[in-house]
């Protein structure tokens, strides 16, 4: 311990080294994320307000049906009602629906039509199909479905599992 000395503090901090970045980059990265958001799909619910369907069941995060209309889900099959009327619709919902929890699917598409050549007023099927999953303990959401998928006139279906 003989070469040890005393430190006398210096009277001023040593600023000869680097000095930072004075860019902010945090505010950089925030900017930049928010820009990629905005060239992402947007959010279908900001785009169809009136026409939409949504359905959450009770226990069902929002996070979940929020994911499910953003269309985050892989749609495993799809069924298309063009055509059919109120009859022929039901069972086919019904077969549909028996089929993918046969199949254990998770994720559908249904596409019932905007109602454009209805001969009442406005889609009939749409409104019906909406009150008949309602009722179903299979369905753990729906939504309409993201322009790219149907729009207004096609709705995801999220099934629970077997």
């Amino acid at each position: 311990m003989h070469d040890v000395r005393r430190h006398v503090p210096a009277a001023r901090a040593d600023t000869s080294g680097p000095r930072p970045d004075a860019r902010p980059r945090s505010r950089e990265a925030d900017d930049a994320e928010v820009m990629r958001e905005l060239l992402l799909d947007p959010d279908p619910e900001l785009l169809e307000h009136g026409e939409t369907l949504q359905y959450r069941a009770p226990g069902v995060q929002d996070g979940v049906l929020r994911r499910l209309r953003r269309g985050h889900y892989r749609i495993e099959r799809d069924l298309d009602l063009h055509g059919h009327n109120r009859d022929q619709a039901q069972r086919a919902i019904l077969r549909f629906l028996a089929d993918c929890r046969d199949r254990d699917l998770r994720c559908v598409r249904i596409v019932h039509g905007k109602g454009n050549r209805s001969p009442n007023s406005g889609p009939v099927l749409k409104r019906l199909l909406d009150g008949w999953l309602r009722k179903r303990k299979d369905v753990l959401a729906f939504c309409s479905a993201r322009a790219v998928d149907g729009g207004s006139g096609a709705i995801y279906v999220l099934l629970r599992k077997g």
